[in-house]
């Protein structure tokens, strides 16, 4: 990185910083105001940006500074190994002296989520829920970047092989790397980095960016030919468009949600996609009357519930800066109130479906034990009564529970139940 670019970083950062729009989305809007910055500078810029987000709380304690520019120096000689006297021509004298204070800095005895760069109430939670050894080595795996998951759309007939070839003869200087998804039958794994919105393949709606876990996520919906589906917090659609592929483009989905900003994002995808059994409605919450008006009326009703996303960390990591156990308790609130609502749809012999990004038993487990509790009209399946249908290799558990380091995949959360009255 050179000047520009180092300041350019630390400008989006302190922006970053100071307001709660979610990280991706200030990135690119700096961009848009900044055209003049080149391609490859602006991968340099992004990679720090990310990173320094990532490892925000290790870093300013290292340094003791919350200043953006500062902790991308820190960021730069600490964790990606460069040199000081690189730095120099960049930096001003007072910085330089400063910067060889915290380089011999070796932080002795440093709590392990200041380490992690977790917040401590996160990490009180994860180390609890798990042993510490584990803990520490999923928190270890959300400080590692992504890889770009993509879905191969079967509606549009090519095959798994078919489009990792064509991938292959566009991207050759990374055509090793492309690999296929350990555990999703349709999926594809490429380099961070890649760029495919101007590919053929994603123009004509072949794939899909959604992570491995999502894709799972759909087959545990288990959403056959000719029924009657709900998506219940479609979003921007990602799980509508693989369950429609799952349901040969027969039946019906409606894809509900309260945002017009992410159901647009649907009917843009929709359009590539080759699908024409969806029907996106706007509701207003989850007690809208289109709700009540179609009680009993679903096959399958699917809640990917609003929730922290903390298992989304490696690609947004400024999430675990954004929330604390006060938002964790409204969250909570509202994912029974959701999660009540949804079930109302059941029809008899139909199946709910609760999911989250979230790592947190409070999210998950604790939910559903919680709702079965109070809604005796519902019993838990096995996931892997569905899934071993499918041939998906994940071991004999009642939940589906994904997370980073054990999966390579973003952690999710997925749970079925049935209703039986």
């Amino acid at each position: 990185m050179n000047r520009f670019s180092i300041k350019s970083c630390a400008e989006v950062l302190e922006e970053s910083f100071s307001n709660n729009f979610p990280a991706d989305s200030q990135l690119s809007f700096f961009f848009k105001k900044n055209k003049n910055i080149g391609k490859s500078e602006r991968s340099l810029i992004a990679d720090t940006y990310f990173n320094v987000i990532r490892n925000k709380r290790y870093l300013e304690v290292l340094g003791s500074t919350s200043n953006p520019f500062k902790l991308i120096l820190i960021y730069l000689i600490k964790l990606q190994g460069r040199s000081i006297r690189d730095l120099l021509p960049m930096i001003s004298e007072e910085d330089g002296k400063w910067l060889s204070k915290v380089k011999a800095n070796k932080l002795k005895n440093i709590d392990l989520s200041v380490k992690l760069s977790l917040p401590d109430w996160f990490w009180l939670k994860l180390s609890a829920q798990y042993n510490e050894k584990k803990a520490t080595q999923i928190a270890n795996s959300l400080l590692s970047p992504a890889q770009l998951c993509v879905r191969v759309n079967t509606l549009k007939g090519k095959g798994r092989q078919e489009i990792m070839t064509e991938l292959k003869e566009s991207f050759q200087e990374v055509e090793s790397q492309i690999l296929e998804t350990k555990i999703s039958p349709i999926g594809i794994n490429l380099p961070r980095g890649s760029y495919i919105q101007k590919h053929p393949l994603y123009l004509e709606g072949n794939i899909e960016v959604q992570d491995e876990g999502s894709q799972l996520l759909s087959y545990l919906a288990d959403a056959k030919r000719g029924q009657m589906v709900a998506d219940f917090c479609a979003g921007a659609g990602g799980k509508t468009l693989a369950m429609t592929a799952m349901m040969k483009n027969t039946g019906r989905i409606y894809s509900f949600d309260i945002s017009d900003k992410r159901l647009d994002s649907l009917k843009t995808r929709l359009k590539r996609s080759g699908a024409s059994n969806i029907s996106i409605q706007r509701i207003s919450s989850e007690n809208d009357n289109k709700i009540k008006r179609l009680k009993e009326k679903f096959d399958r009703v699917l809640v990917d519930a609003p929730c922290t996303g903390f298992g989304t960390l490696r690609r947004n990591p400024d999430l675990k800066w954004k929330h604390s156990e006060k938002s964790l308790m409204e969250l909570i609130a509202k994912q029974k109130n959701i999660l009540h609502s949804a079930a109302r749809l059941c029809k008899k012999k139909g199946l709910l479906i609760y999911a989250t990004c979230s790592l947190l038993n409070e999210e998950n487990e604790e939910q559903v034990k919680n709702f079965l509790l109070e809604n005796s009209d519902f019993k838990l399946i096995s996931k892997s009564v569905i899934l071993e249908k499918y041939g998906v290799p994940l071991d004999d558990k009642k939940y589906l529970k994904l997370n980073p380091f054990e999966n390579d995949t973003d952690g999710f959360f997925g749970a079925v139940m049935e209703r039986v009255r």
